[in-house]
């Protein structure tokens, strides 16, 4: 009898102490606890890596080559296991050929659609085209004029690899004498063979003729022979005279044909609708849809200079002058448009600058260049800068000059990917292209409506049960709004996620462990519910389902919750709880069961700020799906952008306000998206983007060196006794340059040995001892600790032992003031969760002195973060704003939303039927709103606290209503009270003295307070 439950003993995976647990099987448990307790290592590296294992290792050791393996986890046992499949927060693939419906294999059963019951159109007049009949065919070839030379031929392979014997042997053994192979003749008699790797065109050639009025008959037999031997398709080809230019093939098809135009249909097949086969895909772009163009705006940054002072920002042409390589020819390509190398670009006729990005044709001049001081005479023509750097791209590789370049729609295809003739086939009216570019929601309701023969419905019974169940699955967990033929890179990682769950779903496997982690990431409250149900339902198969969550309505809604804790880092890694949600709310030790049973909660502020008085204004927003909206971010105020996935919220603030930001205010090279205009830069000094990317790409980085820590550390060790006495500098303690570090491992501290087939395995150098350092450099102590010492220390460690030196100290305080006291000072970044890389970020933003003018854009900042942590988040939040820097951050959490000064929500829904502002004002006036799904919400969280002052004129009944653009896009809140901008308020009692800022107190003596009113 199988085993009911998961039993784990002695597991010491990273930060977990030696611990035993055991899970139900076929059960919805989640894993929670602070950030760096232990649940990933628990979840993925402990549960995930056995079972992972142990399936690799069923393998033959032929098969294990191919498949790579993990590590053995350090634990004593695992009883129970099921086989694991793991669907974790990484993206999707970044090929620009997967598509939202090349994931989810949707796309592949749409070809095999369109090409059983596809009906076939004319490209070229749009009618619906027939099959041809032999004597048809036959009619087209007799209108060659006479004297004509030409082949009959049988198409029998088109692009196929290998040697294709048999095809030659039929062909001998049929009375055939010559083929032709990729446009070359040969003689079947002759010794020739294929490259079996490559793919071939074979054609028999079946008959050579001579046009003339009696040649008919035998045409009508051998094109009879030709359809017989090629699947109903028969090649023309015309013989040229020499001299002569060969005109195109005449492929005719006993399939599909248009008499008027000469269009010929072969037979449909589900190769011809992918945009990856050459046979479907667009001949100009292969399929991408999109092409790399280098553009002249980001050539030249700034028009006001000249060539000479380096109007062009590309390597070659940086510096023009007549003593140079460019610099003489360009003069006097310009010369006859009175333009001179001195002349600023913005004062270029226009023509003048269509020579210089374009060249001059073929007009030849006679130059004198300068190459390492040499002269070289020439007569040369002038392609311009840009064919120049496309032909450099080509011959150097893309990577540097992809900074000049930007993708635009194929100007063959515009971005559909497939050539016309695949793009006039259609279903239910609508090519594959047109269905794909549909939301799923519409496609469902396509599919619901699709009326089709007797015959084709019989045909495509199957096909469409898959379809539907994989759009109905799509939609359960909440993407209703992507379409089919969206890009695969521009999804958010919970998107990936979640399409990742729908493609499990449909699976339907029986007996199988899930390992899910933080599938909530990037939904609306309102979508949570649809999620929880499709666990559930993943449960009811016979799974078991283990999800690692902080969100508490999935807490409350599994069977079993397991308690990782009860602190992070080294004060985590031990089972708190181990129970139904119930029983974890009664825990006293548990900060999880705290949260649940309402003994601690994140307090709503004391007031709302009423901003500096000026705005960020965007005008006229319609990137992407914003419906032409214009939105207000109130300056010096904590701003929460808000809405269902899919409504707009990434679009208007990282496609436009941060793109227009970074260009204006930051100097940056970018283009921000669709909009009139963005007002009120003159308000700030400088916009920096706290994203979750990693903060650095090697294991090299890392907190102390993002920070500048690292810095201040070394310079402390250079100037220790027995470093001065033997005249040691700050660099001698870094362990990324030559001097101090050890040279056996250079640095790394391990060393990789590789195994071919079994997995690398990465030994503690022998010389250094994992270390990094030589014993020299080890030698130069501080407080009898050495560098590396101090690295392996932990933040909370190293505030106690730095304590006295306010340059290191201060960093540090605020590293552990984002909730990272339990992360090692040297800790590698590619070990750094992206919540951890972006609290580090804040922290390096945090030691900086403020400006008083910044404006910090965070998108989902609680990714990955307990309540708890989130507290301090809002925390540190709150410090920024508090200094008069401005807070935008994108979210869905509801504790971060009702402590936003200022919220501005979007919607109604996702994809086509969002863009529009549903309300925006403070986070009660916006709960107050109808048809806001986040103030709905949002009512239940302020019912929990009684409601703040405002710090400026009382708040108004409804939300502020939009600028005239949101008036007409928002119907949601239409007959609110109207309630001025919170930035031109009269302040009024207490708070209105001067809006005097209270002193910000010490973060213990906040942690202190805290921990009071949550008592």
């Amino acid at each position: 009898m199988p085993s009911k439950q998961i039993i784990i003993k002695g597991a010491r995976v990273h930060n977990l102490k030696n611990i035993d647990v055991t899970l139900p099987r076929d059960r919805l448990v989640v894993l929670t606890g602070l950030s760096g307790s232990g649940k990933s290592s628990l979840a993925f590296d402990t549960l995930y890596a056995e079972g992972h294992r142990r399936f690799v290792e069923s393998l033959s050791s032929y098969a294990r080559m191919f498949l790579g393996q993990v590590d053995k986890p350090d634990v004593d046992q695992i009883e129970g296991l099921s086989p694991a499949i793991a669907i974790d927060q990484k993206t999707t693939s970044q090929n620009p050929r997967s598509t939202v419906g090349t994931v989810t294999e949707i796309y592949d059963y749409l070809r095999l659609l369109y090409a059983r019951i596809g009906i076939p159109h004319c490209p070229v007049c749009g009618k619906e085209i027939r099959q041809q009949t032999q004597d048809q065919m036959v009619d087209a070839v007799m209108a060659l004029p006479e004297g004509t030379r030409f082949m009959v031929l049988a198409p029998v392979v088109r692009g196929k690899k290998g040697m294709h014997e048999k095809v030659f042997d039929d062909a001998r053994r049929s009375g055939f004498a010559r083929v032709r192979v990729d446009g070359a003749l040969y003689d079947l008699s002759e010794d020739f063979s294929l490259d079996k790797n490559s793919k071939h065109s074979i054609d028999v050639v079946v008959d050579r003729l001579v046009m003339r009025p009696d040649v008919r008959a035998r045409l009508s037999e051998s094109i009879g022979q030709a359809l017989a031997r090629a699947d109903n398709r028969v090649c023309v080809a015309v013989i040229p005279r020499e001299g002569e230019e060969a005109p195109p093939e005449m492929e005719l098809s006993g399939s599909y044909a248009c008499e008027e135009h000469r269009v010929s249909f072969g037979k449909l097949e589900p190769r011809m609708f992918s945009f990856n086969n050459p046979f479907g895909a667009c001949p100009h772009c292969a399929g991408l849809g999109d092409l790399s163009t280098i553009l002249p705006a980001k050539l030249i940054p700034d028009p006001s200079l000249t060539l000479r002072q380096g109007a062009v920002a590309c390597n070659g042409f940086k510096t023009m002058d007549e003593e140079g390589w460019s610099g003489p020819l360009v003069a006097m390509a310009l010369e006859p448009f009175g333009c001179t190398l001195d002349t600023p670009l913005r004062d270029f006729p226009p023509e003048a600058m269509q020579a210089l990005m374009y060249g001059t044709g073929a007009k030849r001049y006679h130059v004198t260049r300068y190459f390492d001081r040499a002269a070289h005479e020439q007569t040369v023509a002038y392609e311009g800068v840009i064919p120049t750097i496309e032909r450099r791209a080509k011959m150097f590789g893309e990577e540097y000059y992809r900074q000049f370049a930007e993708e635009t729609p194929c100007p063959e295809c515009h971005g559909r990917r497939l050539n016309p003739m695949v793009l006039s086939v259609t279903v239910g009216g609508l090519n594959i292209d047109e269905l794909t570019r549909l939301s799923v929601e519409r496609c469902e309701a396509f599919f619901a409506g699709l009326t089709l023969t007797p015959t084709e419905s019989e045909i495509a019974r199957d096909i469409l049960k898959e379809i539907r169940a994989r759009l109905s699955f799509l939609r359960h967990v909440g993407l209703e709004y992507l379409t089919l033929a969206r890009k695969a890179g521009s999804l958010s990682g919970g998107e990936a996620q979640h399409i990742r769950l729908a493609t499990q779903i449909g699976s339907a496997l029986v007996g199988v462990m899930y390992i899910l982690d933080e599938p909530s990431i990037g939904l609306h409250q309102r979508d949570n519910g649809k999620l929880i149900s499709t666990l559930k339902d993943l449960r009811d198969l016979g799974n078991t389902v283990v999800v690692v969550e902080h969100d508490e309505e999935t807490i409350r809604q599994a069977d079993y919750v397991v308690d990782v804790g009860p602190g992070a880092g080294i004060h985590g890694g031990e089972i708190v709880a181990c129970c139904t949600p119930d029983e974890v709310a009664r825990c006293p030790r548990s900060i999880t069961g705290d949260y649940l049973a309402g003994r601690r909660r994140i307090p709503v502020p004391a007031a709302r700020r009423p901003g500096n008085g000026h705005v960020l204004r965007v005008v006229g927003a319609r990137e992407h799906n914003l419906k032409d909206i214009t939105v207000e971010f109130p300056l010096g105020c904590f701003v929460c952008v808000t809405g269902v996935s899919g409504s707009g919220k990434s679009s208007l603030v990282n496609g436009i306000l941060r793109k227009t930001l970074l260009r204006d205010l930051n100097r940056a090279i970018t283009y921000p998206g669709d909009c009139d205009r963005v007002e009120g830069q003159t308000y700030a000094d400088k916009v920096i983007d706290i994203d979750q990317s990693p903060i650095g790409r090697t294991p090299r980085s890392n907190p102390a060196t993002y920070t500048g820590l690292f810095t201040d550390i070394r310079d402390l060790f250079a100037k220790t006794p027995v470093a001065r006495a033997r005249g040691y500098t700050p660099g001698r303690f870094s362990f990324n340059v030559k001097g101090g570090r050890c040279e056996a491992c250079e640095g790394d501290g391990v060393k990789c040995i590789e195994m071919h087939f079994l997995p690398d395995v990465y030994v503690r150098c022998d010389q250094c001892g994992g270390t990094r350092y030589n014993r020299d450099t080890l030698d130069c102590l501080y407080k009898g600790k050495n560098i590396s010492d101090v690295l392996n220390m932990t933040v909370e460690e190293g505030l106690s032992f730095f304590d006295g030196l306010p340059a290191i100290t201060r960093k540090l305080q605020t590293l552990f003031d984002v909730g990272l006291g339990y992360v090692q000072i040297g800790q590698s970044s590619t070990t750094l969760s992206g919540g951890e890389a972006q609290r580090v970020k804040l922290a390096t933003e945090l030691a900086r002195r403020s400006t008083g003018k910044t404006v910090y854009i965070l998108d989902e900042p609680t990714t990955g973060l307990h309540s708890e942590d989130v507290k301090a988040l809002i925390a540190i939040l709150q410090r920024l704003v508090d200094a008069g820097n401005t807070a935008i951050v994108i979210e869905h959490n509801l504790d971060l939303i009702k402590c936003a000064d200022y919220l501005i929500d979007l919607g109604p829904e996702g994809g086509e039927r969002g863009g529009r502002v549903i309300a925006c004002g403070t986070p009660e006036q916006v709960a107050r709103t109808e048809g806001s799904y986040t103030g709905l919400y949002l009512r239940e969280k302020l019912a929990e606290a009684p409601a703040p002052p405002a710090r400026g004129k009382k708040e108004a009944d409804g939300a502020k209503k939009a600028p005239a653009a949101q008036k007409r896009s928002a119907p949601a809140g239409e007959g609110e009270k109207k309630a001025p901008a919170p930035h031109k308020q009269k302040e009024t009692g207490a708070a209105s003295a001067k809006n005097e800022k209270k002193p910000v107190p010490d973060t213990r003596e906040k942690r202190a307070k805290n921990k009071k009113t949550d008592a």
